[in-house]
């Protein structure tokens, strides 16, 4: 991947950059009016959190319209005018992917609870297991990952907020639909696409109960599966584009994984984002906790992370601050 090794990325949080309209968000024809500053910057890429449809559960990353911009940020025409206007500067887009789960106002889910069984094999759907839930799987976001389906005897699978359902990538249908999606911005002139959390679109299709927390984990993050799902993605879509670049979002992955997942000979992902140094200021392990950051642990996280996945051929996306 030495094609990245001189490339800059810049992150803009759409939301918060700049507001043309004086509405009090941040919208894309603000993002227009800084071009020049944008051009001062000698940026090659800029990274775009979500700017699509959404109820704004999760800060846009709870996705009701792949393939439409949001109001509260602009129009298509907003879009196409930006990239035109970046390219003009030699600056490339990076959109933000979200596949791993789709808003449940999102048209496939809401098509699902009105009893269409095509749209109904897009998600994990179970029933009950003797009275209680699926299983006893806990959400990232904190309680049980299943709520009700509707009015039905099914509950669905949310690793994340009960309003963000898992996508079923067992489905090949899902599979199409979400590269379709990829390759809809492509042909909108973007080259650069961050996945989001999608190292665990891997569960399996027997969702069995969990012993502990960290082997909870295991039984639907960097499952063998995901390498499949990867390059089939990379081969049907961005990975036809030669000046594509990727990142994976990789949830309580480990070195080995990021290595496998950014190999370019593997032809999967550019880069991974690993998340172990958020960890130093959890205490006793625990994620909404907080005490005075561990430096010394930092330090040797940084340095084994970084060396190995060099060693190894892979590439790691580092990032202080916002992933």
């Amino acid at each position: 991947m030495n094609k990245l090794g001189n490339k800059v990325i810049y992150q803009i949080y759409p939301k918060s950059f700049y507001d043309s309209n004086n509405d009090g968000i941040g919208d894309l024809r603000g993002i227009i009016q800084k071009i020049d500053y944008i051009k001062k910057l000698k940026v090659d890429f800029i990274w775009f959190n979500p700017f699509f449809v959404s109820p704004q559960n999760d800060n846009g990353y709870d996705i009701a319209d792949y393939k439409k911009i949001d109001p509260r940020f602009g129009t298509m025409a907003d879009f196409e005018e930006l990239v035109a206007k970046l390219k003009d500067i030699n600056v490339n887009v990076m959109l933000d992917m979200v596949l791993n789960h789709c808003s449940t106002e999102h048209e496939w889910f809401k098509k699902a609870l009105a009893g269409d069984k095509k749209y109904q094999k897009f998600f994990y759907l179970r029933k009950d297991k003797d009275g209680k839930l699926p299983n006893n799987w806990q959400s990232k976001f904190g309680g049980p990952a299943w709520s009700k389906f509707g009015d039905t005897d099914y509950y669905y699978l949310h690793l994340y907020d009960p309003t963000q359902a898992d996508l079923d990538w067992h489905n090949p249908e899902v599979r199409a639909a979400l590269i379709d999606v990829v390759n809809f911005w492509r042909s909108k002139g973007v080259h650069g696409f961050r996945f989001d959390v999608i190292n665990v679109t891997g569960k399996d299709t027997v969702l069995v109960d969990s012993t502990d927390p960290v082997q909870e984990k295991s039984l639907y993050t960097d499952t063998p599966v995901v390498q499949q799902y990867l390059k089939e993605l990379n081969a049907k879509s961005f990975g036809q584009d030669p000046e594509s670049v990727t990142v994976g979002e990789m949830s309580s992955t480990t070195i080995e994984n990021s290595i496998a997942y950014t190999r370019s000979q593997d032809h999967e992902l550019s880069m991974v984002f690993t998340f172990h140094h958020l960890k130093v200021d959890y205490k006793n392990g625990e994620k909404w906790s907080k005490m005075p950051f561990d430096f010394k642990k930092l330090k040797d996280i940084m340095l084994t992370w970084n060396s190995k996945i060099d060693q190894g051929g892979g590439w790691q996306a580092l990032f202080w601050n916002n992933h």
